[in-house]
């Protein structure tokens, strides 16, 4: 089966291209960069579900495909930045957002992770959201060569490991992506 993913982040395609293929073998993913609009709600469920809706509206693909959003919701700060991850990342990126914790301190660091998957099998059907999450904290440094994004401030909780420091197979394995989207595969499969 073939399936679409609209993103325009390279690094999520490489990422979950390498889970589909280690963990299902009949499912090619192919990649359509397309800039939807980012929608700023308040949830990050309602936002992968809109833009879900926004594409089917908007290019009617006959094939299915999926969205995926995620969030970094750090609970010292009430959920910030939560479905406004991405626009904080560009402003003012890990070294920001390490300035704002720079006064917390052990359970106030804590932090979830989440990525939700908005999957359209047709121009008929509603989406289907699958959800992932990981609990950390936020490291007290920027540590790390691998990943994008915020993986060099978060820390997996247990593991004493940024996401930057762990290879792309045991980032998977535990990340809130990777949740999600095994949670896609098995849905199709």
């Amino acid at each position: 089966m073939e399936i679409i993913f609209f993103t325009t982040n390279k690094n999520k395609v490489k990422e979950l291209k390498d889970m589909a293929a280690a963990e299902s073998k009949n499912i090619r993913i192919e990649h359509l960069e397309y800039d939807y609009p980012e929608l700023q709600l308040e949830e990050i469920e309602a936002v992968a579900k809109e833009s879900a809706k926004y594409i089917n509206e908007k290019i009617a693909i006959k094939k299915p495909f999926f969205i995926e959003d995620s969030g970094l919701f750090i609970h010292a700060l009430n959920g910030f930045p939560g479905p406004f991850s991405a626009y904080v990342f560009n402003k003012i990126g890990n070294e920001g957002i390490l300035k704002l914790m720079a006064d917390k301190k052990g359970e106030e660091r804590k932090v979830t992770f989440k990525t939700v998957v908005a999957f359209c099998e047709s121009v008929k059907t509603a989406p289907h959201l699958f959800v992932g999450s990981t609990e950390g904290k936020i490291a007290g440094e920027v540590r790390g060569e691998g990943g994008f994004g915020y993986d060099p401030i978060f820390e997996f909780e247990g593991a004493g490991k940024t996401f930057a420091e762990m290879s792309s197979e045991e980032k998977n394995a535990v990340s809130h992506r990777g949740r999600a989207f095994r949670k896609l595969l098995n849905y199709i499969s």
